[in-house]
């Protein structure tokens, strides 16, 4: 008992490690990781990823670090952890989405050459980010964890409900990963205790804007692309990851702790 205990924890964690070395450019000290289950951890990477940008936000905040500033920073270490990998699938998503011509968006998005519409959607989007995280005063660092967390929430659920478009590419394998509402059970479980934290800090309108408006962007955003190519690509899982997190953090602004 205690060796199938042994055995099944270790793969857990070898699973893990090779989910953060896939979605993050955190040093991993293992090799011939496995990475088909990947995206069962996608939101837990999140989360760990929204947990460094809070750990740093509060150190810049205890050294009198302007909140303009401090939100730039954030920003730039989001960018930096990930490698600009879900921005670089913002990017591609909007090329192919500019064009016209439904039948030549994923030639457009395959091309590794970014476009004036992929250059002004990143910008657009960290400006979104930058403006809204300056914005927030309280809980940034639960609201870093839970923006992370539910982007790629969004993502398992792009993944398990639509069509992927193209027979090969590094999201292909992610489908046979993500194949039932079961597989994001876990992770929906994790993101709704996250979210109710607020409530045990006298806060419980917050709680409820966390829960339902994570759900709410998750299931919209990747909906939203699936409408405009009829399916998705790794490329939209990645747009779908980065939209989510900047509307996420666009709607708490307008909650009042």
């Amino acid at each position: 008992m205690k060796t199938g205990w042994c055995c099944w924890w270790r793969k857990l964690s070898l699973e893990l490690m090779a989910a953060i070395a896939f979605y993050t450019c955190i040093p991993i000290p293992f090799t011939n990781l496995d990475f088909q289950l990947v995206a069962r951890f996608a939101p837990l990477v999140g989360l760990i990823i929204g947990a460094i940008l809070g750990i740093l936000d509060l150190g810049l905040q205890s050294i009198g670090v302007p909140v303009l500033t401090n939100s730039v920073l954030v920003v730039a270490c989001w960018i930096l952890i990930t490698g600009g990998l879900h921005l670089d699938g913002v990017m591609d998503t909007a090329d192919g989405l500019a064009v016209q011509d439904r039948q030549r968006r994923l030639q457009v998005m395959s091309d590794s050459a970014t476009g004036a519409f992929g250059a002004m959607a990143a910008i657009a989007l960290l400006l979104i980010k930058t403006a809204a995280l300056t914005e927030l005063h309280s809980y940034r660092w639960l609201i870093l964890m839970a923006a992370c967390g539910w982007g790629r929430y969004g993502q398992q659920l792009a993944i398990l409900k639509y069509l992927y478009l193209k027979s090969t590419g590094k999201g292909a394998f992610h489908k046979a990963a993500v194949r039932s509402y079961w597989d994001l059970l876990p992770s929906l479980l994790l993101l709704l205790g996250l979210s109710a934290l607020p409530i045990f800090l006298g806060s419980d309108r917050f709680s409820l804007y966390m829960a339902v408006g994570g759900i709410a962007i998750a299931f919209l955003t990747g909906a939203w692309f699936n409408r405009q190519l009829g399916g998705h690509t790794g490329d939209t899982y990645g747009a779908v990851v980065e939209w989510t997190e900047a509307l996420y953090l666009c709607l708490l602004t307008t909650v009042e702790t």
